[in-house]
């Protein structure tokens, strides 16, 4: 696939980007005109409508990659518990620095127990890299085609979430979460994962074929992100196509970090916020760092609340929400 620069501001410290090619137009326009060609359109018209589309927006899409290694210290701050995973993606932002290389990004397994901020941890990582993100949930999914695509063939079948990002999306090299890969279901005919075997390697996935468009789409450039309770349900020749990261819960004293992060950004990202101390109280903090990062949203938006309910603008331990007997707000805190 061709590429050619569009901007560079390395002394702004914005990303470098490239157009990329993500599929030949004219392979697109010679399927199309075979099938007006065979009087069958009205037949396959989700299937005329999807080149046209395909036509229309042309195959060139961003490929982005910061201007050199980014100052990453907040998200060291922020994520304590990912230090491995994001010293693996500095390197890789490394090697692809003062070049014309694009970035390229071993595809990355998160496994830890629910709630410790996996899912967080990709959506900052694509704006670190300027890039966005698509979110695929395996728990919920049982059908071979999610990934891949359906045949047109078959009633109501649709292209796959990976073209759907390339094709429809600006970027050639988005962040792809499978978010639960060790949960996708499965029966005896599809492989919920089969794709997978194809799209996390860098070679075979320049030419992904998408059962639907049946239009090879360069793949090659996405970033892959996957995450896991449990790695024993995901097939060994799945897990050895990419770096596999232990997440643990963060530390006590890390949680009170994270915890107080977000509570600042939540006060910043609000008006009402301003009105708020600029900083959580101690006590808060400890009950805060109990929970889960993924929690810990939750209970501060509702400790926000409750205190605005008592006319204050600090917040209490008791502010938070509680939970087993004699409980007196909704809520999950012992």
């Amino acid at each position: 696939m061709d590429s050619r620069s569009l901007v560079t501001t390395p002394s702004l410290g914005l990303p470098i980007a490239q157009m990329r090619s993500v599929y030949d137009a004219e392979t697109v326009g010679r399927k199309l005109a075979r099938l007006q060609a065979s009087g069958n359109e009205r037949e396959h018209e989700s299937l005329r409508n999807t080149w046209q589309r395909m036509l229309e927006r042309g195959p060139e899409r961003f490929a982005v990659k910061p201007s050199g290694v980014p100052d990453m210290a907040p998200l060291y701050e922020q994520l304590p518990n990912f230090t491995e995973v994001l010293d693996d993606v500095r390197r890789h932002v490394a090697l692809s620095q003062d070049s014309r290389d694009s970035l390229e990004v071993t595809p990355i397994l998160l496994l830890g127990p629910p709630g410790v901020g996996k899912t967080h941890f990709a959506r900052q990582i694509a704006d670190l890299l300027g890039t966005g993100m698509n979110l695929i949930p395996m728990s919920s999914m049982t059908a071979g085609w999610l990934l891949s695509g359906s045949s047109s063939q078959w009633k109501g079948a649709k292209p796959g979430k990976v073209f759907e990002a390339l094709v429809d999306g600006q970027y050639a090299n988005p962040v792809i979460v499978v978010d639960e890969i060790d949960k996708a279901g499965s029966d005896a005919q599809y492989d919920p994962l089969g794709a997978l075997y194809s799209l996390l390697e860098h070679d075979t996935a320049q030419n992904f074929v998408d059962e639907f468009a049946e239009v090879p789409i360069d793949a090659s450039h996405v970033i892959w992100i996957t995450t896991a309770n449990d790695e024993r349900a995901i097939p060994d020749p799945i897990l050895n196509r990419m770096n596999v990261f232990e997440i643990s819960p963060p530390s006590p004293e890390a949680a009170r970090r994270i915890a107080a992060q977000l509570y600042r950004g939540i006060r910043g990202e609000h008006d009402w916020g301003q009105r708020f101390d600029p900083e959580v109280p101690d006590d808060v903090l400890d009950l805060l760092a109990t929970l889960a990062p993924r929690e810990m949203r939750r209970a501060l938006v509702t400790a926000f609340g409750n205190a605005r309910l008592d006319d204050r603008f600090s917040l209490e331990a008791g502010d938070l929400p509680r939970s087993g007997p004699g409980k007196s707000r909704i809520g999950f805190l012992q």
